[in-house]
């Protein structure tokens, strides 16, 4: 299951043969796609004439509001973890990408600024963004592929500051909406991290684990499908 995000103020989850709804009562609203459905305004896409029960309220407690849990990073990506670094990243000047947020290709094709919101330069930091959806989200056997890598960025700097492992590869997404997922690792010591084999078939927990940076301390995603003229309008 992947996730696209919209905006809204409320919602809620409900499960029901082949259909998914997924709502939070926070901000932003993540809709399931591809072969699982889209539910809006309470009717399913796949099923255009079923409207969806009321959400039984014990279902409602288990429903994690973590957006990297539901657009599963967490789970396909990385383990879970307890974020105790801030880390913005940001494109052109001024798009910040928050969890679920969808960007036009065309709008990620220079690396963004990536700031590490904690520690002291006496500590530092390898950045990894990954795309866990190619091919296509409903066959990603060529999972992951690393679009940067960047090791040894001082805390309380951005990515310009580190040492560009793998360069900056720009998003192309030709099959369905992928994810780009950003992940910060505190490392134990400075250049203590290795280049992976290759950008196909890369693996983010095996990359941590090769290079013995544990757990990520921050993680962001966003969004982003094939782009056309029509979509660009």
């Amino acid at each position: 299951m992947q996730m696209t995000a919209l905006c809204s103020s409320k919602a809620f989850v409900f499960f029901t043969g082949r259909c998914f709804l997924f709502l939070s009562l926070c901000s932003p609203l993540i809709f399931a796609r591809n072969h699982i459905g889209v539910y809006t305004e309470g009717t399913c896409s796949l099923c255009p004439t079923q409207t969806s029960p009321p959400l039984p309220s014990t279902a409602m407690a288990r429903v994690s509001s973590d957006p990297l849990v539901v657009g599963m990073v967490i789970g396909e990506v990385i383990d879970s973890f307890s974020p105790s670094v801030k880390m913005t990243v940001t494109y052109n000047s001024n798009k910040l990408v928050c969890n679920g947020h969808e960007f036009f290709p065309s709008a990620v094709v220079s690396k963004p600024r990536v700031e590490v919101q904690g520690g002291d330069m006496r500590s530092f930091f390898t950045l990894v963004m990954t795309d866990p959806d190619v091919p296509g989200p409903s066959d990603p056997y060529l999972r992951e592929h690393v679009h940067w890598i960047v090791s040894d960025i001082p805390g309380t700097t951005d990515a310009s500051f580190g040492k560009e492992m793998v360069s900056y590869e720009s998003p192309r997404p030709n099959i369905g909406i992928h994810r780009f997922v950003f992940v910060l690792f505190q490392q134990k010591r400075r250049q203590s991290v290795t280049l992976p084999a290759s950008r196909d078939h890369f693996s983010t927990r095996r990359f941590a684990q090769e290079n013995d940076l544990g757990l990520p301390v921050a993680a962001v995603y966003f969004n982003a499908q094939r782009e056309t003229a029509a979509r660009r309008r």
